[in-house]
């Protein structure tokens, strides 16, 4: 039996997934050695402090502050540092040194993923992010690997843990968003600084690193649109209850066809959306994600779990590092990231999908036919109407009229004409404000 050297590995950065990786690496080497055919030697763990606590009890020595020698003599990089740079710059290096790479950094592959795969692919070595897009759900494999013969129409996931532990928090417990908010902070899953997960930004950079994969094409994160959950209300959320929706944060990656010309391209967008409660996605609770796939030949595919986590993400992190340590014995050249079709990428405006608008009109014969009017005007399809019964406005002077609420949802229809359209419904002398608008996503409960 052919017995091979020890492979080094070099770990950069120490926070709650590098402390969980070193322990694992170092509590399970024997088992892994196993699974690979050589061993797995931690060579060091590069942080800016080397006496900073750490949420696992490693050994002092394997610390350094120097973190180019330690890539430039390891044949695997796990780069867990998170930020732009110096991870880029790190992870140049370790490639140009002849090194795999194993990241979980999704805010790097967002915005410099191109580069990264050009550098990786000159030179043979392999770039592995399982842990960028999904935490501890495989999605990236499936993505790139066992759907690589399929043609894949559609990605759609809650992919931010803190958004969904949020929103499900106010369909569950009738929270306010600020009372779900200060409960998710509490608990652990929002930073003191909740931006990058309630104003979508998270989930903007994995919709482009899945996108990317799903449609062999580069999506750069300044492509997604973006909307956060902070303007969703408690009353918005229970209204979608009533009608048999649930509100999500969703990232939304699919193939479109331009109507006019033809053309094929992709289109990825991040924003609360209404969807069924007999939807697959409506059943993920808590901090949970998951990701539901629909490919051509496969069809319909969902892939649950935990999004974040320590230990979690580190399960993904040992994955890669096992498939980088296989690939070093067996030899051969890494396997390039396919983008190929080079997609054009669709603005927001040539969507197509349902929606539900919620508007505070004045109670008085005739309102509903000129709303409905307007919606005909712009060619938007009204599928269904809900009216509650009327009530004063606070603040209402006597004499003044009664307002009423409606609740339009409308057939499919593109996104320019349904702004066309509430545009014209919020200068309509009959309607108090425009509550909400909500895209519907899936199917009708």
């Amino acid at each position: 039996m052919i017995e091979y050297r020890n492979l080094r590995i070099a770990l950069l950065g120490a926070g709650s997934v590098g402390s969980q990786v070193a322990r694992l690496l170092l509590e399970q080497g024997e088992e892994l050695a196993s699974r690979v055919g050589a061993g797995l030697e931690l060579i060091g763990i590069a942080v800016r402090d080397v006496d900073a606590p750490r949420d696992a009890d490693l050994p002092r020595e394997l610390f350094t502050t120097d973190a180019r020698t330690l890539i430039q003599s390891a044949d695997v990089v796990i780069e867990l540092m998170g930020g732009i740079e110096p991870a880029r710059e790190y992870i140049l290096l370790a490639i140009n040194s002849g090194a795999d790479v194993v990241t979980g950094n999704k805010a790097l592959l967002a915005t410099h993923g191109p580069e990264l795969f050009d550098a990786a692919a000159q030179v043979g070595a392999q770039l592995y992010y399982e842990a960028a897009a999904g935490g501890a759900i495989p999605i990236i494999r499936p993505l790139r690997d066992s759907l690589a013969g399929d043609r894949v129409r559609r990605v759609m996931g809650i992919v931010n843990g803190t958004t969904n532990f949020i929103l499900d928090r106010m369909d569950t417990e009738g929270d306010t968003f600020e009372s779900a908010l200060a409960t998710a902070t509490a608990l652990g899953y929002a930073e003191a600084d909740p931006t990058a997960d309630v104003e979508g930004y998270d989930a903007a950079q994995k919709a482009a690193i899945l996108a990317s994969l799903a449609f062999h094409t580069a999506v750069p994160v300044e492509a997604v649109h973006r909307e956060g959950i902070t303007s969703i209300t408690a009353g918005e959320v229970e209204a979608a209850k009533r009608a048999g929706f649930v509100v999500k944060l969703l990232a939304i990656c699919e193939r479109l066809t331009d109507a006019q010309t033809g053309v094929e391209g992709v289109s990825v967008r991040v924003h609360p959306a209404l969807i069924s409660r007999l939807h697959p996605l409506a059943a993920v609770h808590g901090a949970k994600n998951a990701v539901f796939v629909q490919a051509e030949a496969a069809g319909d595919l969902m892939f649950y779990g935990a999004g974040a986590g320590g230990l979690e993400t580190a399960s993904a992190v040992l994955g890669d590092l096992v498939s980088a340590a296989r690939r070093h014995v067996a030899g051969g050249p890494g396997v390039g990231e396919s983008t190929h079709a080079n997609l054009p990428i669709f603005g927001i405006g040539a969507v197509n999908t349902r929606y539900q608008i919620t508007l505070q009109v004045t109670d008085k014969p005739g309102v509903l036919a000129q709303v409905a009017g307007l919606f005909s005007e712009h060619s938007v399809s009204v599928e269904a109407v809900q009216q509650t019964v009327a009530s004063a406005e606070p603040g209402r002077s006597p004499g003044e009229a009664l307002t009423a609420t409606l609740v339009i949802v409308t057939h499919e229809a593109p996104e320019a004409a349904l702004s066309a359209t509430v545009a014209a419904v919020s200068s309509n002398d009959a309607v108090v404000r425009v509550e909400s608008v909500l895209r519907v996503e899936g199917d009708t409960p």
